[in-house]
């Protein structure tokens, strides 16, 4: 039998039960990819991260993230939550860093009460894919992409993403793609939804990577490069987002709620 290290973390969150649940494993070195993989969809969270130390010297440590079906190329919320694993666990340390397979060099740094994490900013074009947009639903005013299986959905009003309830089989046709709608909030600057039915997330809770997109897009929309954003899932999560230079910032708190051990037979 053996334990590994397992922390289960609200992340984007100041309570239990509220923001994206995360599962974060820092381990000695890598499982096979197999077990990784079996491990996720254990979990049954959006994301499963782990760590391990970084032999390279580029980071502190190397990250990766499971779906319950797939490896994905980043993930936002897991990062927070690895972050708060960490820093927990080195408490003179202000900041973390982790080298990932696909999405460069992350950092994760302590922020007053909570934390920030930055990831690449994501800039997305202009497109008109009418598949996709009659799959949303709703009369999105605009659509974006970036070829990176990311595609936001621009409507007029928050009360037009809450009311959204797209065709969950015919945007997993289009593969693991991520979906986000979003609009001008009502107690927050912005308001999103995000759908990846592909990767087996119908609907995420609070998603680092759709407001890595969002941010560089909303930043020019408002004028200016910090806003407020809330994710309208059930669960429902509040970030602050920042963009600065190539980089998206964005904020809030964990909560961890489960301390143990993971068994394998």
């Amino acid at each position: 039998m053996t334990d590994l290290p397992y922390y289960h973390v609200d992340a984007f969150a100041d309570r239990p039960f509220t923001g994206n649940q995360a599962a974060v494993m820092p381990l000695d070195a890598w499982l096979d990819d197999a077990v990784l993989q079996a491990i996720g969809e254990e979990n049954n969270f959006a994301e499963t991260a782990f760590t391990i130390p970084d032999a390279t010297g580029e980071a502190d440590f190397e990250l990766r993230w499971f779906t319950p079906a797939v490896e994905i190329r980043l993930c936002g919320h897991a990062t927070l939550a690895s972050g708060h694993i960490l820093l927990q666990q080195f408490p003179n340390k202000d900041r973390i860093t982790f080298r990932t397979r696909k999405a460069g060099i992350l950092e994760v740094c302590r922020e007053g009460d909570g934390y920030a994490v930055a990831l690449p900013a994501i800039p997305t074009d202009a497109v008109d894919i009418p598949e996709m947009m009659a799959a949303m639903g709703g009369k999105p005013l605009a659509m974006r992409r970036n070829p990176d299986h990311y595609n936001v959905f621009r409507y007029a009003t928050a009360e037009e993403i809450l009311a959204l309830k797209p065709d969950m089989k015919a945007l997993a046709a289009f593969g693991d793609d991520s979906f986000t709608a979003t609009a001008p909030g009502t107690d927050t600057d912005v308001v999103s939804r995000v759908f990846v039915p592909g990767a087996g997330v119908d609907e995420d809770s609070v998603t680092g990577s759709a407001h890595a997109v969002l941010t560089p897009y909303w930043a020019a929309e408002l004028g200016r490069n910090d806003f407020t954003a809330y994710q309208a899932s059930a669960r429902g999560g509040y970030l602050g987002c920042r963009l600065e230079g190539d980089r998206a910032w964005l904020s809030g708190k964990c909560v961890t709620v489960v301390k143990g051990t993971f068994s394998l037979g």
